[in-house]
């Protein structure tokens, strides 16, 4: 009887999968079909000037997909195009996921993020803080407070980075060798982006939750979404279907570049699953779980995290403290918030929120509109990535199809 139950319950899954993937219908959505399609015009532009080898990008609305489109190429040197189906390393996207897990935790009572890190984590107690740096000499004080889970989530806790020694590092190594830093900065004085913050994130979410931090999110997260093809590991098969990445070429063009972030085999699951930028997914995957955001924590009339939660990550905690990698920016709890529309963000409502990846990657909701608006592309050295052209014109694009 429980397997029967589990194939029915599977099939239902595919059944609303299917539904909500379907041919994109602008129309049903209050979009302009014929504006829609400018989005590929303007891609396709950013193409043959050779700033990106290819770009995929999805519009939703009103709990449905407007648009999907793919330009350009996924592999330049086997003239691979580029589908909708194609995985990107959408490297600091991995950041509001955590968040997720994080508050689902919290909503389940097993933790606060007002806790300081050292309930959970000991090797946080009694934090030292830099006070002054002359030469090789470092003078530390005590900090004045300890650092908390709203800090992590807000990349306001001081932390500093350490490179990983290893491909296959645990997250638990890796904390451990973050405790052992002075701190940058008193916690909650300033923001300074934290992928040390974000990984230790994950390192409690395997503490408190008792299952690794990969399995969490795929048992918790990716499975009862649907997220077929979100992982840290893409299989031999999704490997096939990885857009390669590019940089600019002196003299002219794009030539390939491996994934930095990562070292070792992309499918070797003994590689460390960093939860400040390790996964890789597409287009029709993210947008499920920004709709899940979008609904206030239910997908399908299943409740993943409160609304409460949502609301939590989605809006301001930073207070007037400058944040973010472009003008008017706010930070929540693992996800950035438009505070006030400036130059890129300036087609956006206020209260949009989202974030970049440091390949271009870009996935933004606008909840004033129900709008979801996704980028996905793999272009290293770009001066910011989330201040790219390619990103402007893509919102601009998107935005302009509005008609009610």
């Amino acid at each position: 009887m429980k397997t029967l139950t589990c194939r029915l319950l599977s099939l239902a899954g595919l059944i609303a999968w299917a539904a909500w993937a379907a041919q994109p219908v602008p129309t049903e959505s209050g979009l302009d079909a014929r504006k829609l399609k400018e989005i590929s015009g303007q891609m396709q532009r950013f193409v043959e000037d050779g700033t990106i080898a290819g770009a995929v990008t999805l519009v939703a609305r009103h709990d449905r997909i407007a648009s999907l489109e793919a330009v350009g190429q996924a592999d330049l040197a086997t003239g691979q195009r580029m589908r909708p189906d194609h995985l990107f390393w959408i490297a600091s996207m991995t950041k509001p996921i955590t968040a997720t897990a994080v508050l689902m935790l919290q909503d389940e009572g097993k933790l606060s993020v007002e806790d300081p890190v050292e309930k959970h984590l000991p090797e946080f107690k009694n934090p030292w803080l830099t006070e002054s740096r002359s030469g090789d000499t470092v003078t530390v004080r005590r900090a004045p407070r300890p650092i908390t889970l709203r800090d992590l989530l807000t990349h306001t806790s001081g932390l500093a980075d350490v490179a990983a020694p290893r491909s296959d590092s645990s997250l638990a190594e890796l904390v451990m060798a973050y405790a052992q830093q002075p701190l940058q900065f008193p916690p909650g004085s300033k923001w300074q982006y934290s992928n040390a913050g974000i990984n230790t994130l994950g390192r409690i979410v395997e503490v408190v939750s008792g299952q690794p931090y990969a399995v969490f999110l795929e048992q918790r997260i990716f499975r009862p979404l649907g997220l077929k093809d979100t992982t840290f590991w893409p299989s031999r098969k999704q490997l096939k279907r990885v857009a390669k990445s590019y940089q600019p070429r002196n003299g002219g063009g794009l030539e390939e570049v491996p994934v930095y972030f990562i070292q070792g085999n992309l499918s070797d699951r003994r590689r460390t699953a960093f939860p400040a930028g390790g996964l890789f997914s597409t287009a029709p995957d993210l947008a499920r779980f920004y709709q899940m955001v979008l609904n206030g924590g239910t997908w399908k009339s299943q409740r993943l995290v409160s609304a409460e939660s949502v609301s939590l990550m989605t809006r301001t905690q930073t207070g007037d403290l400058k944040t973010g990698f472009t003008d008017g920016m706010s930070f929540g709890l693992g996800w950035a918030v438009v505070k006030e529309p400036t130059g890129v963000t300036g087609m956006l409502s206020p209260g949009t929120f989202g974030h970049g990846g440091a390949y271009g990657t870009q996935g933004w909701i606008d909840p004033k509109r129900d709008l979801i608006l996704i980028l996905m592309i793999q272009r290293a050295k770009l001066p910011n990535a989330d201040a790219s052209d390619v990103r402007r014109a893509f919102q601009e694009a998107a935005v302009a199809a509005v008609i009610r």
